[in-house]
């Protein structure tokens, strides 16, 4: 647009846009937790996923993608990885659609030695934001996780 106004409205949208936002921190958070997880070979993806199957399994995949708040096509390929190395085990349920997730005992074990160093990854972020700042922002991004399910678009 001549005016300018095309501009205005592309940099509004790149600076106030709730989710370009999001993703940007997303981006930068999981690089840092990346490089910190980096020595055992897991992802900062692939954690929480083994952690659920480990505390919560053997429990349906419809369900571990609840609890993630994942559809079910990225939690699967979240799970392909780690099935591939032996750290989950996906078995079919009584249902025959139903797929059951659980860890594996090396993935107890991967998972016992990802915890050191997931604490520290967490021990970096708090820090960079201190404790409150960080804890505000803990409970805004479960604010926004609830108020988006619930959302009328849905």
């Amino acid at each position: 647009m001549p005016d300018g106004s095309g501009d205005r409205t592309a940099l509004e949208l790149l600076s106030s846009c709730t989710c370009q936002n999001l993703r940007q921190a997303t981006r930068v958070v999981t690089q840092h937790y990346e490089q910190v997880l980096e020595p055992i070979g897991l992802k900062i993806t692939q954690l929480p996923v083994l952690a659920a199957a480990a505390s919560k399994g053997p429990i349906p995949m419809s369900r571990l993608a609840e609890t993630l708040v994942m559809d079910r096509t990225t939690l699967t390929r979240n799970l392909q990885p780690l099935e591939r190395a032996g750290l989950v085990q996906v078995a079919p349920g009584d249902d025959r659609r139903a797929r059951l997730v659980s860890a594996t005992g090396k993935g107890l074990e991967a998972l016992e030695a990802a915890l050191p160093l997931w604490k520290q990854a967490q021990s970096g972020m708090v820090e960079a934001l201190g404790r409150f700042k960080w804890g505000v922002l803990m409970d805004n991004l479960r604010l926004t996780v609830d108020a988006t399910r619930k959302s009328p678009a849905d």
